[in-house]
């Protein structure tokens, strides 16, 4: 059996990294435009009976569609026995309900998208809400690999006297399983509402907090605006600046830059979407959780 990885080129890096772990091979894909903005995608031809996997990070889900489409029917076309998708992030999962009238509910429907054109589906920490699993929008294998255990050992590793910030009490599940995991201190930001603009925002125990370096994790952070808003909180209560790690670093527009500008003494990422800020490599978990899936997922 051959395994073939087709990353599109700002997954080449990542791509191989996972690569040696799958026993696998990478391959040729590139990516263009004409100047009326069309896509033109090329793959190698060479792969009769491989069992293939692209590899993309969804973070420009509408420009990469349709040339995700053309890869992977195209890499049928020269004779590929199954395709699957290693997608680090995976976009559209939020909108998984119509909020307000005439909307498109568009996570079952991408989800529909992308399972026309692949056989199996890995991802990293879907923003999932109402959905449970990630299987129950998908009709073909999609699996879910978990980075909370890379993201505690690179709190242990850097930070072993750290105490981990949630920003509201949602977080608090998230934030107690990394802090548990990296055995360090944890805390969740209470807020108070004494009015539409007076608002308290307070830690259970800021003497305790005074003595650790505080981080804040998320796990997508677009616009930045609720980190941005938790790094003012942890100024005004007199904490030191803040790390910032982030899972899915989207980082639209100058996110970053504001992070920096808001105080964060550092930014960190794994490397689910390419950014300067990634330093926690999630390729092994994408290679372990790939290799159950490649040529056993039923191929079409």
């Amino acid at each position: 059996m051959t395994r073939v990885l087709l990353p599109f080129p700002l997954q080449r890096p990542l791509a191989d990294a996972i690569a040696p772990l799958l026993g696998a091979r990478t391959g040729r894909l590139d990516w263009r435009h004409f100047p009326d903005g069309e896509s033109l995608v090329a793959i190698e031809q060479d792969l009769r009976g491989s069992d293939v996997a692209l590899v993309a990070s969804l973070r420009n889900p509408d420009a990469l569609a349709l040339p995700l489409r053309f890869a992977g029917a195209t890499a049928r076309e020269f004779g590929a026995r199954s395709v699957g998708l290693i997608a680090p992030y995976l976009a559209y999962m939020r909108q998984d309900k119509r909020f307000n009238p005439g909307e498109a509910v568009s996570a079952p429907v991408f989800a529909r998208f992308l399972a026309e054109s692949f056989d199996w589906l890995v991802t990293a920490d879907p923003h999932l809400h109402r959905n449970p699993k990630l299987s129950a929008l998908f009709r073909i294998p999609a699996h879910v690999v978990a980075t909370a255990s890379l993201v505690a050992d690179w709190i242990r590793d850097n930070f072993p006297n750290a105490i981990l910030i949630g920003p509201d009490s949602e977080s608090g599940q998230w934030v107690s399983d990394i802090a548990h995991r990296a055995g360090v201190a944890f805390q969740i930001l209470t807020k108070t509402r004494r009015g539409d603009r007076n608002v308290d925002v307070s830690l259970p125990s800021i003497d305790a907090a005074r003595s650790r370096t505080p981080i804040i994790v998320d796990d997508i952070v677009s616009s930045g605006g609720t980190m941005i808003e938790t790094l003012g909180h942890l100024r005004q209560l007199g904490l030191p600046p803040a790390v910032c790690i982030v899972i899915h670093p989207i980082f639209a527009q100058d996110a970053y830059a504001q992070l920096l500008a808001a105080g964060a003494e550092r930014v960190v990422s794994t490397d689910s979407i390419p950014h300067p800020s990634n330093s926690i490599s999630i390729a092994s978990l994408l290679a372990d959780t790939s290799a159950e899936l490649f040529g056993n997922a039923p191929s079409r």
